[in-house]
């Protein structure tokens, strides 16, 4: 089955490369019987995709079962999945059957698997590997024939380094790894997700349509969604069920986006928060203005040494200082300006004094070449990522955190100006 047929199926919605491989190792994996283990962030949706491999591969009309083992109390989670005998542990009034019985010939999917017990994984392996189990209480070997699909949003190879989880369960269940990207690396699908649920949503509560502005198309597609998919569902639906006004501003939506969970999740800046975050056309204003304060401090200066030229003492170094912060600024049109300190000029008829009483007369000049500063938003973009990739020797990520903005936003960019 194709792509873009498993999407229209299952209601998977965006074309985002990561999400279009994750569908295609769904896709191969499927009429095997091997394990598989899914990856991803809270949220992306790792449940999705274990009912795409159940509903594609030849176990399709055998029951499927998800089991969250987080939310299981360790002292009954084995009772759960493998079953228990009457008197087995008090409060086991009478027998009782785990989900690997009644699952049998079909999927069972188990989430959060980071999160299960050690003498958990011990039988769970037991079973992997020879389909074999035994009941809490009872001696019986029991058989059964299940296919294992795990999640987890945990790195579990750090947890086998730490002694949280069996290395040999790790390897048995990663027989084939499937990761789920996180939404903040399909932002081309974002905004696609999102007036999906707002029709939904709208459509079930008889509501008027919800439309986003610009501005609020960019906060949406810009803030990190640590919450995924589960996430933008939850801040769609708000919206359709409590705003008035159906054009949603930025304004508007950023009081849906959590402020406790930190700048760094959104595309621009919150009052109250200390640490800046700025668009790439902030960076360039902010630039501008910084080249415009130092050119008003270098004209004062300047003014300051004319006026006080005869205390040559005091400004013989000038020159060298005003030269130094023409290099600092570094114009982006080149203008080469060049200031000289003249030798003072001695009277030869009074040998025993020079003008002024005694102090010596120096002539400052300044020689300058002007020219038109280019006002292109796009060259000052140009020149600032050079700039930012020259100085950390092409290292692309150095340069996007020097420059504020991502390393996906950098490479377009560089890209898009032929750099």
């Amino acid at each position: 089955m194709e792509v873009q047929e498993i999407k229209q199926r299952f209601g998977i919605i965006g074309s985002s490369p990561l999400l279009n491989r994750a569908i295609n190792i769904a896709n191969q994996v499927a009429p095997t019987d091997i394990s598989v283990l899914i990856t991803g962030e809270s949220g992306s949706g790792k449940e999705v995709f274990s009912h795409i491999i159940h509903q594609m591969s030849p176990r399709k009309h055998g029951p499927f079962i998800a089991v969250n083992c987080g939310a299981i109390p360790e002292g009954t989670i084995d009772s759960e999945l493998f079953g228990h005998e009457k008197g087995a542990y008090t409060g086991a009034v009478g027998e009782r059957k785990g989900y690997f019985e009644t699952v049998n010939g079909g999927t069972i999917f188990l989430d959060e698997i980071g999160e299960m017990p050690l003498g958990t994984q011990a039988r769970l392996l037991r079973v992997l590997e020879s389909g074999q189990y035994i009941k809490v209480g009872s001696s019986k070997v029991e058989k059964t024939n299940v296919r294992v699909i795990a999640a987890t949003n945990v790195d579990v190879y750090e947890a086998v380094k730490a002694g949280k989880f069996r290395e040999d369960l790790y390897y048995r269940l990663n027989t084939v790894p499937l990761r789920i990207p996180p939404l903040r690396d399909r932002k081309e699908d974002i905004y696609l997700i999102f007036r999906k649920f707002t029709s939904d949503f709208t459509a079930k509560y008889r509501s008027p349509p919800i439309q986003l502005d610009d501005a609020a198309q960019q906060v949406l597609i810009n803030y990190s969604w640590p919450g995924n998919v589960r996430q933008l569902k939850n801040i769609a639906e708000q919206l359709a069920v409590l705003e008035r006004d159906r054009t949603i501003t930025a304004q508007t939506l950023l009081t849906y986006i959590p402020h406790e969970m930190g700048n760094r999740n959104l595309p621009m800046r919150i009052e109250n928060q200390p640490k800046e975050d700025f668009s790439e056309r902030d960076i360039l204003y902010k630039v501008l203005f910084d080249m415009k304060r130092d050119m008003v401090e270098l004209k004062k200066l300047v003014a300051d040494i004319i006026e006080q030229g005869g205390v040559a003492a005091n400004y013989a170094g000038n020159a060298q200082v005003i030269n130094q912060l023409y290099r600092d600024i570094d114009l982006p049109n080149k203008a080469e300006s060049q200031f000289t300190l003249q030798q003072p000029v001695h009277n030869n008829n009074n040998t025993g004094s020079s003008n002024n009483n005694g102090n010596d007369n120096y002539n400052i000049t300044h020689d300058a070449e002007e020219v038109e500063e280019s006002l292109s938003l796009i060259e000052k973009e140009s020149d600032l990522i050079r700039k930012a990739l020259k100085k950390h020797r092409g290292k692309r990520k150095l340069a996007a955190q020097e420059l504020g903005i991502s390393e996906r936003t950098l490479y377009r960019k560089i890209k898009e100006l032929n750099l």
